[in-house]
């Protein structure tokens, strides 16, 4: 489920393995192309070194300031890597004492499109390097310091030569917010427990990079058309290569989905779910979650006067869902006739085909057990594409909520969806 390999000292080192093609028969090949902060932050001889050596790694590409790696450090030598340092950028800035009022998505697009435009030699040599590594069959990781706007530069141009469409792309880069959390307490930490002056440290909104592109879209007209005449490369031959060695069949086959009832013990992976639903939304446009909104509590609160549940094909997780007994927000008083299902999420790009059909259905079988003979539900009123995804299921509209509240924020209207079970 999380892009996102566990280190102790990392904070941002993902995979981007799993990412389809838009024709959906295609998928970036797992464990072969990896994006993260500062490698600097590993040592020998610690269980992160080992953890990093097992994933095969033999390319490193390090975009940072020569002054950079002066300070924190480098990637640990071994036999196995080799070591680049191809520093794309050339007009440094001090983000953490940027003011309130700057909008960090005009600013790191402005400051994205210096890169692209005086690093032109480095980013050169660093697509070659990936080029080189894919043909091989090597592994590569290619980092900055938080892993988050020179690496998600290097990581949007090589996605979409790869022909990933452009919403994964700002997601990819977005997934960062999943990381600021830890990579603001690490810079606390190196500053003797202040904080930065400026809000949007750390922070990675889809705006960042879907400004950046449409810039350089109206500058080149395309990303191809930047590797061009930017960069001097055959754009046609560079995507070859990379489709060739970095692409893969997406599965056919899965795991038979399997469930069982969340604990408490399981907040902070629901959290993270849904956090990351969050993310897959704002890069699409879908202004309906928000990452932050429901914290462990709430998930917490939920088993209490409910039950959540938890989705798995094979031992990957795969999805979620809430079931409640009553929802007067939406519902106003009822008999208890009806279970009402919530925050039916799956895993992004790694669910299989019919999960959320599938747990649609689970959740269906644990309300008829109940002995109550009504599934319902709610979705946004200006989401009409779920709302036709819930009739599909055979859920029919009984009627409009023009003011629900979930105590976090001004009332929304949703369109209410019931569905007679079979006993």
């Amino acid at each position: 489920m999380d892009r996102h390999i566990p280190f102790d000292a990392l904070r941002n080192f993902r995979d981007l393995g799993g990412y389809p093609t838009p024709d959906g028969t295609r998928r970036v090949r797992p464990g072969r192309l990896y994006r993260s902060d500062s490698l600097g932050k590993i040592s020998e001889g610690t269980a992160d070194w080992d953890r990093f050596l097992s994933l095969g790694v033999g390319t490193v590409i390090d975009l940072r300031h020569p002054w950079e790696i002066e300070r924190t450090g480098r990637v640990p030598e071994h036999a196995s890597l080799t070591y680049h340092h191809l520093s794309i950028e050339h007009r440094p800035y001090n983000q953490a004492a940027l003011t309130a009022d700057v909008d960090p998505g005009p600013y790191l697009a402005e400051r994205f499109m210096e890169v692209a435009e005086d690093g032109v030699k480095e980013i050169r040599e660093a697509l070659e390097t990936i080029a080189d590594s894919a043909r091989r069959g090597t592994p590569v990781v290619f980092h900055c310091a938080s892993g988050k706007d020179r690496t998600g530069e290097i990581a949007a141009l090589v996605l979409a030569l790869l022909g990933i469409d452009e919403a994964t792309i700002i997601e990819d880069f977005s997934l960062t917010e999943l990381a600021t959390g830890a990579l603001l307490a690490d810079w606390r930490t190196r500053n003797g427990g202040a904080s930065p002056t400026w809000p949007g440290f750390g922070r990675a909104p889809a705006a960042i990079m879907r400004l950046f592109l449409d810039a350089l879209k109206e500058r080149y007209g395309s990303v191809e058309a930047y590797v061009t005449d930017a960069l001097g490369m055959d754009a046609t031959s560079l995507a070859a290569t990379l489709r060739e060695a970095l692409l893969e069949p997406r599965p056919t086959a899965h795991p038979a989905l399997t469930y069982r009832k969340a604990a408490e013990a399981d907040a902070p992976l629901l959290v993270r779910l849904r956090d990351t639903a969050a993310l897959w939304q704002l890069a699409r446009g879908i202004d309906q979650w928000k990452p932050g909104e429901k914290d462990e509590a709430h998930f917490v609160r939920r088993m209490r006067e409910g039950e959540v549940w938890l989705a798995y094909a094979g031992n990957t997780l795969t999805g979620a869902w809430e079931l409640w007994w009553t929802d007067e927000a939406a519902w106003g008083p009822r008999p208890a006739d009806a279970g009402y299902i919530h925050r039916l999420m799956t895993t992004p790009h790694t669910a299989p085909p019919g999960t959320g059909r599938a747990m649609l259905a689970q959740a269906e079988s644990r309300i008829t057990a109940t002995g109550r003979p009504h599934a319902r539900l709610d979705c946004l009123s200006t989401n009409p594409r779920l709302r036709a995804y819930y009739e599909s299921a055979g859920y029919r509209v009984v009627g409009e909520q023009q003011a629900k509240t979930d105590g976090g924020g001004s009332p929304y209207a949703v369109t209410l969806l019931e569905k007679r079970l079979s006993p």
